[in-house]
């Protein structure tokens, strides 16, 4: 097998094209035939969950809490609040799935990369084309999800049209974190570790209430985190309140997307090719 790569990479030469063959989309059509072929169901069934949230606290609890007060100062209803976050949420979820577990079990019992960059293909072309994979399932969810919210009266201003594009700016960054930190870890003990940060992150980045309700020094370590930094945008973008704050969320998105990148492209050309 070394020497099979050994003799791939002096076919792709040196510099960039040592890193990427321009051909990321082969490694998300295999994704998606793998995935029509086995993993149908289990693809359908994550998008059942922020649904359920949604009907269950956002329709029936927000029946006893009524309104609460946006970033604008107006009294929205409580499902209004809340969809917006679980909106983002199941933009998240799609995209660490694909790009954590799927990606865990390629690289250490399919040992599909090793196979993939023995051909052309560089390290750019195998995340680009994960993240891709991920970023699709991240879109299906949160679209979905959206016309769901539509039907239901939750989206209250036209600007909820710009927050399809936002969605999947958070599936993306979210699926190259996510592939990024896969790429360090070797067992299944380490992969719980996931869950065990998603858990409180969905719990607290504002999804159910207001920012406002935790204490000062709380409130800065929940804006530190990437789903709060969507929550926010995904909210003013569905009411209606925006603010020149909403750049910063984006901004915070393209940093993460590109700093996911650079060190899943460099974990990769480590593991397999050095």
């Amino acid at each position: 097998m070394t020497s099979t790569i050994d003799r791939a990479v002096v076919g792709r030469g040196g510099g960039v094209r040592a890193l990427y063959a321009g051909n990321s989309r082969a490694v998300m059509y295999r994704g998606l035939l793998a995935t029509k072929s086995s993993n149908y169901w289990v693809v359908l069934s994550g998008f059942f969950e922020p649904v359920f949230y949604l009907l269950s606290l956002g329709i029936g609890l927000g029946g006893f809490i009524g309104t609460v007060t946006d970033a604008a100062g107006r009294d929205i209803p409580y499902a209004a609040f809340i969809a917006p976050g679980l909106l983002a949420v199941s933009a998240m979820n799609g995209a660490v799935y694909d790009s954590t577990w799927n990606v865990f079990f390629k690289m250490h019992f399919g040992k599909l990369y090793e196979g993939m960059l023995a051909t052309r293909l560089g390290p750019l072309d195998v995340a680009l084309g994960e993240i891709s994979l991920a970023l699709l399932r991240g879109g299906l969810y949160a679209t979905a999800f959206m016309v769901i919210m539509q039907i239901l009266g939750l989206n209250l201003a036209w600007t909820a049209l710009l927050a399809l594009p936002a969605v999947l700016l958070i599936a993306f960054g979210f699926a190259s974190l996510g592939m990024a930190i896969t790429s360090y870890l070797k067992t299944f003990q380490q992969m719980d570790w996931i869950n065990f940060v998603l858990l409180p992150m969905f719990l607290f980045s504002a999804t159910f209430y207001p920012l406002s309700v935790y204490p000062q020094w709380l409130q800065w370590i929940i804006q530190a985190l990437p789903l709060w930094q969507g929550v926010e945008l995904v909210r003013g973008l569905t009411t209606g309140a925006l603010t020149p704050g909403m750049l910063v969320h984006v901004l915070y998105y393209l940093v993460l997307i590109v700093g996911g990148l650079v060190f899943t492209t460099r974990r990769l050309r480590a593991l397999f090719l050095d």
